[in-house]
């Protein structure tokens, strides 16, 4: 099977996890202190305001905790959004609000987000979808001259930009996910980034169950006779990333460029494999200053024939999906809207296969078996 997303994990990363092994600590220490670093350096941001998570949707509960999101308050999504995104406003006893996206993209509008504004927004919570930057300039000035606060879900957008500002620094709070799937892992593990130096530090209370003083570490014994004493600033999680964790998203922070130099090479390559298939839109090419991550390649078709050709994609070996479900039709969250262009953006969007790890010969394969399946199923659908 040809998966959809795939890491590229090697002896390199071998030999980081056995180096930590070989130092008996493999908690959290000098390894995550080393990624957390690294990430924000590729920010270009200061490591102070950077502070790694178990993994981004821990990142993004710490963030609405941070922000103080309270019950009745409304947090503005667009509904092509992960799901954890959600949870961690409806956790909060906050109402999230669902905006409709642009058809194409996937990413949501100054108007989408504007549409659905109310006295009770808090804020806003944005996905780059597939890492594509969107409208974040815009989105960000409009928040701030509401009032209100903007969190960055930029698990798409590892090394996404607009004219050399990474994404998930636009707004007051950032969060991206390493998990198994995405471009650089660190099998799982999140980074959350805050524009203020102070929040960031609060959010290192709130990843380790608020304590005051970080009970058995080094710089305990140096300062306190009773370093196993403590006191707690809030009622919070464990939420750390650890050693072994840390040294595998070090070195798969050095590969970064690499694999984004293939994701490309891929994304071109289906885009001129699949240039002359009819009914088949290729997605649109991003604005002059933007940079994406190539993290999704989603290719859009007839509804009505959509959810043929990913079954007659898998029956040939290659995985396609749809991300992500539409969060406004889930019962859980108490949605009555119609968000007509998300609506129809989720019937016709197929996500291909998109991972360094895919060779010339598995694009080919792909592009090939999807031009033959919407042409199988387009004849078909006129026959019906």
């Amino acid at each position: 099977m040809i998966n959809v997303f795939q890491p590229s994990l090697g002896e390199d990363e071998l030999s980081a996890v056995r180096e930590v092994f070989e130092t008996s600590w493999v908690g959290r220490g000098a390894k995550v202190a080393e990624f957390e670093n690294a990430f924000a350096a590729r920010l270009g941001s200061s490591s102070d305001q950077v502070i790694s998570t178990n993994s981004c949707t821990e990142a993004t509960f710490l963030a609405m905790e941070l922000l103080e999101l309270a019950p009745g308050q409304e947090v503005v999504l667009p509904s092509v959004s992960f799901v954890g995104a959600a949870n961690a406003v409806a956790a909060r006893g906050a109402r999230p609000v669902f905006c409709d996206v642009d058809e194409r993209t996937l990413n949501p509008t100054v108007a989408d987000i504007e549409a659905v504004l109310t006295p009770a927004t808090a804020g806003v919570l944005l996905l780059h979808y597939g890492g594509r930057p969107g409208w974040i300039a815009e989105i960000a000035e409009l928040c701030r001259e509401r009032g209100i606060w903007l969190v960055e879900d930029a698990a798409n957008a590892q090394a996404s930009s607009v004219d050399g500002k990474a994404c998930g620094t636009f707004g007051d709070i950032g969060v991206w996910s390493f998990d198994w799937g995405k471009i650089a892992v660190s099998i799982d593990g999140g980074i959350l980034h805050a524009r203020d130096p102070q929040v960031a530090a609060r959010a290192e209370k709130l990843a380790y169950f608020g304590l005051e003083q970080t009970s058995g570490y080094a710089e305990a014994f140096r300062s306190h006779t009773r370093w196993w004493e403590f006191e707690i600033s809030s009622f919070s999680r464990r939420s750390i990333m650890n050693d072994v964790q840390a040294a595998i998203g070090v070195v798969q922070l050095g590969r970064l460029d690499e694999f984004l130099a293939r994701r490309a090479d891929i994304g071109a390559a289906y885009a001129a494999g699949l240039a002359d298939v009819p009914e088949l839109l290729l997605p649109p090419e991003l604005p002059a200053g933007h940079v994406g991550s190539h993290y999704i390649y989603a290719v859009q078709m007839p509804a009505e024939i959509r959810d043929q050709v990913a079954r007659e994609m898998f029956d040939r070996g290659i995985y396609t999906t749809f991300r992500y479900p539409l969060l406004h039709k889930v019962k859980a969250y108490g949605s009555t809207v119609r968000l007509p262009r998300a609506e129809r953006a989720a019937a016709t969007t197929l996500c291909l296969p998109m991972h360094q790890a895919l060779s010339d010969g598995d694009v080919e394969f792909v592009s090939n078996a999807l031009a033959k399946a919407v042409d199988n199923n387009l004849d078909n659908n006129t026959a019906h």
